[in-house]
């Protein structure tokens, strides 16, 4: 295994651990722990985008272009996962489960969408 690979997976374990788990402080009322969470949560997130830009740095490519296609990229996959867990919630939390599948499902063609997007089509 390469360095690179090994400090990319170790940084990005503990910025997802430590975002999980911030997550979790903020969105169960038993623990009681909403300011902490958020900022674990963003120490979380601060952690993945350093382990981005480590491991480019070590890989010794060039930064990320940030244009109008990356941009829509990007906006268009948060809003698939949103839809995704729209749909999610409304079978798991409000037992509706026809219109939470139905949901889930064009988030799923959302995000399945992203790969032609990204990729291209050849």
């Amino acid at each position: 295994m390469k360095q690179s690979s090994f400090v990319a997976m170790t940084m990005g374990t503990i910025g997802g651990v430590l975002f999980a788990v911030g997550m979790c402080m903020c969105l169960l009322p038993e623990w009681n722990a909403f300011r902490p969470g958020v900022i674990m949560g963003c120490i979380g997130l601060a952690v993945l985008l350093a382990t981005l830009i480590i491991w480019r740095r070590m890989e010794g490519k060039a930064p990320i272009r940030l244009d109008r296609r990356t941009v829509g990229i990007t906006l268009f996959g948060i809003a698939g996962a949103l839809v995704l867990g729209t749909g999610m919630t409304f079978t798991m939390v409000w037992s509706n489960i026809v219109i939470g599948i139905i949901i889930g499902l064009v988030g799923i063609v959302m995000l399945l969408s992203l790969i032609p997007m990204v990729k291209g089509i050849k």
